[in-house]
């Protein structure tokens, strides 16, 4: 297939395509005229790194998934070299997550001591000259 055509059964440009050529992501045969040939492999290395991307994967962290497929194994983290990007994710999410959970505890912390002071007293006088 063309790149066209495996950019509209992805759902994606040929743009991007192109650029996953340019990172090495997804090399292409040439043919005699010079056009860009795909096949079903290149179908699941999109779509592969289609999802990775998805959940945030950058096109770096989608490498080893790719390099998997196309040394022929059915999965693109049947490898090791995978499965440590996930770990790595997983560790870079939590460390994310225990960082939010911090600012909530502080905003929380915030909005308890504001809501605990007096009312304003700096609103009485406004309401001192309404009623002169």
């Amino acid at each position: 297939m063309r790149i066209g055509e495996l950019a509209q059964r992805t759902g994606t440009t040929t743009r991007a395509l192109r650029f996953y050529e340019a990172q090495g992501l997804l090399p292409a045969a040439r043919a005699a005229n010079g056009y860009r040939e795909y096949d079903e492999n290149h179908l699941r290395l999109v779509r592969e790194i289609q999802t990775l991307r998805t959940v945030g994967f950058s096109l770096d962290d989608t490498r080893p998934f790719v390099d998997c497929l196309r040394t022929g194994h059915d999965a693109g983290d049947a490898c090791p070299a995978s499965v440590e990007v996930y770990r790595r994710k997983l560790e870079e999410v939590e460390a994310c997550m225990r960082d939010l959970a911090a600012v909530r505890s502080a905003l929380l912390d915030k909005l308890a001591a504001a809501t605990a002071r007096p009312a304003d007293p700096c609103a009485a006088p406004a309401d001192l000259e309404e009623s002169r």
